[in-house]
């Protein structure tokens, strides 16, 4: 079996070997001619679909296309017995559907950073390659299209399931809607398909059957759309699959997320060309490249071609080749190390300010936007735009009234760039004057020059509570299952709960739950069982949970370790907090000026007293261990555990981590396939550690020799 992305999350799927459903025996209903007419029209026309969808070739006429599924059409419906989960007729569609069922992916659907320049795909190239210890890597390089990305799985070769990527974790289950769309296959062909795999890839709306689309809504009196992209999401999201199939959508892959049984490719490179072979539609602009120069030609390439594909794009996909490199690289969040998004420049409009506005995010980050005069970029039509922070404003002066220059930053986020050279300005313009208090709250705000960002550090602000509640119930921090974006919504908008504290009161209080749409029993004893269990979250997962700046979910684990109870930690000094490994100036402050808000030391009073953990409990590193106060470099694989597993071990034991070998060093432990890091240890004095040697230096057994081997 091949996993595919990481994080390493694989998920059990049933596999249980199904008869070939194309091969449908004579019956009572059907006769043998039947039978065998029915399974030549289907193998006719799929390779028909298979010649015009993914060779570009066509081999039939559009009226002999017609004839042989006009045919399998009226027997199908002679002898319904025939019908077969792959039979090209299933592409029109499916009586509506109630809703969408919840999909969990077996491996997550992740997402991808960004560079957008020369300068910022070299430095990822160059990360990459330092975390992978190599000096050059091949690449592939893939257009970015713009449209939806969906997982497709097929069994013995036949589509079974289609989910959109929904959070990466779970999607919605649109099988019936993607079946309609025709260049997805039904049925895999060749002999090298995996009995179990599952494709990744885009849906989108052509460019040119969007315009023909468009003016077919026009003419009937219907509103037209606005973008293809939007179009391709909304199409397959159709409750009534039959309407998608009358959308010519159409899909590229790109990738396998996962597969059981059966021989897998062991490059992206090679991927590509067996889907191909599969007779999944693969993009054919893809490039393969051993340098960051023929990487950055492509990048060229790219942009040159754009306005003459048929499809939107807004930049390109950069992968290493090699899946054990994918692999071994892993991701950092919810992006893969191992590749990256070059998006193209944004495009750009004219319009003008009609106001100015200050928005309150999760975090309580003040940011700017601007209420513009509608205008289209790039097919959207922009109302608001961001202004970035304070400094921006003041620094290229901003006012209601100008005629600015805006764009959409990665042709997503609309943004201010300028004010327009031309742009004329009367008596009553005055600057922008950002606001020293909380506009939602009237509490006063932080000012942090470093990242010259302004924040409202108040715990109850109601403009960043919905989101804040949200990521305090998400799955890295207290991990309260029923309580997402439309649940936290309601608890904060019905006043409900309006400060976190509240979520442990709602027990006995069903029945103002249940006045929540879509609340039903089942669902509130999911939820009120949930926020029970997460009282038995460590300490680092509450830290985390707040949503104070700076804390993610490894500082939460060094301010537990350090501090050991919330108390401590409510009464630790800026100078405290800056003795932890790993919080520098910065964090240490907001930290301080978190935990020194009334507002939200009496909301810790009360998440203390409903029981939550607030004391570290793990054990303490032992005081004589002879690794305690060390300094180590893992480099390398590992057998026994992974790098980071490795480096988990190490800090538990009172011992630091780091990334780089110095004179500081006293260890680099060496995994197979070492790299650079080894040479520069070797050419420094600093000793080395294999794997063994390692194994019993942490179990107190420290090595009798220090000298470097």
């Amino acid at each position: 079996m091949r996993r595919w992305y990481t994080p390493r999350v694989f998920l059990s799927v049933d596999f249980t070997p199904v008869p070939d459903p194309s091969r449908v025996t004579e019956s009572e209903s059907a006769p043998g001619e039947v039978v065998r007419r029915a399974a030549e029209l289907r193998d006719a026309i799929n390779e028909a679909n298979y010649e015009y969808y993914i060779k570009s070739a066509p081999g039939l006429t559009d009226a002999e296309y017609d004839a042989l599924l006009n045919e399998l059409r009226d027997l199908e419906a002679q002898y319904p017995g025939i019908k077969t989960p792959d039979s090209p007729t299933q592409k029109v569609g499916a009586p509506p559907s109630d809703e969408f069922a919840e999909v969990v992916h077996p491996v997550p659907m992740l997402s991808l950073g960004n560079v957008f320049d020369e300068h910022g795909l070299r430095a990822w190239y160059s990360r990459t390659l330092d975390h992978a210890e190599l000096d050059e890597a091949s690449m592939v390089c893939e257009l970015k299209i713009d449209g939806l990305a969906i997982a497709v799985t097929y069994r013995n070769g036949i589509l079974e399931q289609a989910a959109t990527r929904g959070d990466g974790v779970r999607g919605e289950d649109v099988t019936p809607n993607v079946r309609t769309i025709r260049s997805v296959p039904l049925r895999l062909s060749g002999d090298d398909v995996p009995p179990l795999i599952e494709v990744r890839g885009e849906v989108y709306f052509p460019n040119s059957a969007f315009e023909q689309f468009n003016a077919e809504r026009e003419a009937n009196g219907l509103p037209t759309y606005a973008n293809p992209r939007n179009s391709a999401s909304g199409s397959l999201r159709q409750l009534d699959s039959s309407e998608t199939a009358r959308r010519p959508l159409a899909m590229f892959c790109y990738s396998i997320g996962y597969s059981e049984g059966g021989a897998t490719p062991d490059s992206q490179w090679e991927v590509l060309q067996a889907m191909r072979r599969w007779g999944l539609p693969v993009n054919p602009w893809t490039r393969h490249c051993d340098s960051i120069e023929q990487v950055l030609a492509a990048v060229q390439a790219a942009v040159e071609e754009r306005d003459g594909l048929d499809y939107g794009i807004d930049g390109l996909v950069v992968k290493l080749d090699s899946i054990a490199l994918q692999d071994s690289l892993g991701s950092v969040g919810r992006d893969p190390r191992w590749a990256t998004a070059f998006k193209f420049p944004a495009e750009q409009a004219r319009t003008r300010i009609n106001a100015i506005h200050v928005n309150v995010g999760r975090t309580g980050n003040l940011t700017p936007w601007a209420e513009l005069e509608p205008v289209n970029v790039g097919g959207v039509t922009v109302r608001r735009a961001t202004l970035h922070n304070r400094d921006e404003i003041r620094r290229k002066d901003f006012r209601a009234g100008d005629s600015v220059i805006i764009q959409r930053a990665g042709d997503v986020i609309p943004q201010v760039v300028q004010v327009a050279d031309d742009n004329v300005r009367d008596s009553s313009s005055r600057p922008f004057e950002f606001p020293e208090t909380c506009p939602a709250c009237d509490e006063p705000t932080l000012e942090t020059e470093e990242d010259a960002s302004v924040r409202c550090v108040n715990a109850a602000c109601p403009a960043q509570f919905e989101r804040l509640l949200e990521h305090f119930a998400s799955r890295g921090a207290m991990d309260i299952e029923g309580l997402g974006e439309r649940v936290a919504q309601d608890l904060a908008r019905n006043g409900i709960v309006q400060r976190l504290s509240d979520l442990y009161t709602l027990r006995g209080r069903e029945d103002e739950l249940a006045e929540l749409e879509g609340m039903g029993e089942k669902k509130i004893d999911n939820l009120l069982e949930g926020i029970d269990r997460s009282k038995e979250q460590p300490l680092s997962r509450l830290l985390f949970a707040l949503g104070i700046i700076g804390v993610g979910s490894e500082a939460g684990e060094w301010l537990a370790r350090h501090f050991r109870t919330l108390e401590r930690l409510q009464s630790a000094s800026v100078d405290d907090l800056l003795e932890v490994d790993g919080v520098g100036p910065v964090t240490a402050q907001t930290v301080h000026e978190w935990m020194s808000l009334p507002a939200n030391q009496e909301m810790l009073q009360q998440l203390t007293a409903a029981g939550l953990t607030v004391e570290d409990d793990s054990p303490e590193p032992p005081q004589d261990h002879p690794i305690r106060g060390l300094t180590f470099v893992v480099t390398g694989t590992l057998e026994s555990m992974s790098r980071s597993g490795a480096e988990s071990r190490i800090k538990a034991l009172g011992a630091k981590a780091s990334g780089s070998v110095s004179k500081k060093t006293a260890y680099l432990v060496a995994g197979a396939n070492a790299g650079s890091k080894l040479q520069k240890a070797q050419d420094l004095g600093v000793p080395i550690l294999d794997e063994a040697a390692f194994l019993q230096f942490l179990d107190g057994n420290a090595p009798a020799e220090t000298a470097p081997s």
